[in-house]
């Protein structure tokens, strides 16, 4: 019985955790990853990488990355003296640089993302601190407001009871009641 309990605890609290914002915006920025990853991929391999082949050739004469290959155990084909990628043994240096720029592209990338929202925070930031700023003088008007009619009121008052110079004391010896 305290087995099912458990079991219970333990789901509700996976659900709770599940359903908790940043879980949820967590899943999202993996598919959005995911999606982005696939056009740099596609912008590294239909665009950059066919320029980088063609300076190379125009640099070093070879055919760019694609032929950028370390053989540890070449096995060659009888027929053609051609090697055999599938049975041979090799350093493929045209997917690793392929591999440095994706990851290139993707940090840029996300650091631009990074540092636009950093600004956007900076200037809500900023805005709240504006807004708290100007309530606090907007509070300051009006205690200062109130204070002067306050004293305003007491100057009044005190200048009615100086009016009326003393009716409210007792009568003095000259005085008839």
């Amino acid at each position: 019985m305290a087995d099912k309990k458990e079991k219970k605890g333990f789901f509700k609290e996976f659900g709770e955790f599940i359903s908790r914002g940043n879980v949820l915006d967590m899943a999202v920025g993996v598919i959005i990853g995911g999606a982005f990853t696939a056009i740099v991929t596609a912008l590294t391999n239909s665009i950059l990488k066919p320029i980088i082949n063609w300076i190379l050739a125009l640099c070093i004469g070879t055919d760019g990355l694609e032929g950028a290959l370390t053989f540890l155990k070449r096995v060659d084909d009888p027929l053609t003296g051609l090697p055999i990628l599938e049975q041979s043994i090799y350093i493929d240096w045209g997917s690793f640089i392929n591999a440095v720029i994706n990851f290139l592209l993707i940090a840029l990338i996300l650091f631009l993302i990074i540092k636009t929202i950093n600004k956007i925070r900076a200037k809500g930031d900023e805005y709240k601190q504006a807004i708290e700023k100007a309530k606090a003088e907007k509070e300051a008007a009006r205690l200062a407001e109130q204070e002067a009619e306050d004293a305003k009121k007491q100057a009044i008052a005190a200048g009615e009871s100086a009016e009326n110079g003393g009716s409210d004391a007792a009568p003095t010896s000259g005085q008839t009641k």
